[in-house]
């Protein structure tokens, strides 16, 4: 009742997870990606009319997608550990109650409070009467814990950090390797496309929802913007 947030099951097969898999869920993983991407593509989608002006407006350009990305990528990580410890002090004061409660039917009372809604539609009223008496066996055998940063929680923050802070890379590696200001343009933002593409066949697979089908509605999404962005100058 008191777990922390799991990272990703270890794929199939044995092979070793990667550090992001190991630190955040599918779920906060592929949500991080997806908002990197899509800070990155707000700047290359209406970057047209300023690379026109030349190199040095090229530069800043670059400059500020990096920076507002490995902004954005301390802050969530922040707010990222933050979430943590709130949520683990609130399952804390939540054990705290249950094992203070003046009588078992209070404490069976807020256990199925905590647990529930989500047990509806999967269990029984008898299963989940059982499955409420193992958990409060269980609380009640719980020792004293505190709810400060781990070392988990950190290692999580700098998961966050480096996927917001990498989707910059597609913006920016094009104009390294290529001559041409507006081609690479095009290119970084067919790069974040591929990106959208698959952060949403990440989040399907992490939802059980169809890859193809969300990470298509991301592209096209994204495409109509870039579209848009072209038609008025980018």
């Amino acid at each position: 009742m008191v777990a922390d947030r799991p990272g990703s099951p270890s794929p199939v097969g044995g092979s070793r997870p990667s550090f992001v898999e190991r630190h955040l869920d599918p779920n906060d993983s592929v949500g991080e990606l997806l908002f990197g991407v899509i800070m990155a593509l707000s700047f290359t989608l209406g970057a047209g009319l300023v690379v026109r002006e030349g190199p040095e407006a090229t530069e800043q350009i670059l400059i500020g997608v990096l920076g507002c990305n490995v902004a954005w990528g301390l802050i969530d990580g922040v707010m990222y550990v933050m979430g943590i410890v709130l949520e683990r002090s609130r399952r804390l004061h939540l054990v705290q109650a249950i094992q203070t409660a003046p009588s078992e039917a209070e404490a069976l009372a807020l256990i199925e409070g905590e647990l529930g809604e989500g047990l509806e539609h999967v269990a029984s009223s008898a299963e989940r009467r059982s499955l409420y008496q193992k958990a409060l066996v269980r609380v009640q055998a719980m020792g004293p814990e505190r709810a400060g940063v781990r070392k988990e929680d950190l290692l999580g923050a700098v998961a966050v950090f480096w996927l917001v802070s990498r989707s910059a890379i597609p913006a920016i590696l094009p104009f390294l390797v290529l001559d041409d200001r507006f081609t690479a343009l095009r290119v970084a933002n067919l790069l974040l496309l591929a990106m959208l593409f698959l952060a949403g066949w990440r989040w399907a697979r992490a939802t059980r929802g169809n890859p193809w089908r969300v990470g298509t509605i991301l592209v096209l999404i994204g495409l109509v913007l870039v579209a848009i962005a072209i038609a008025l100058g980018g």
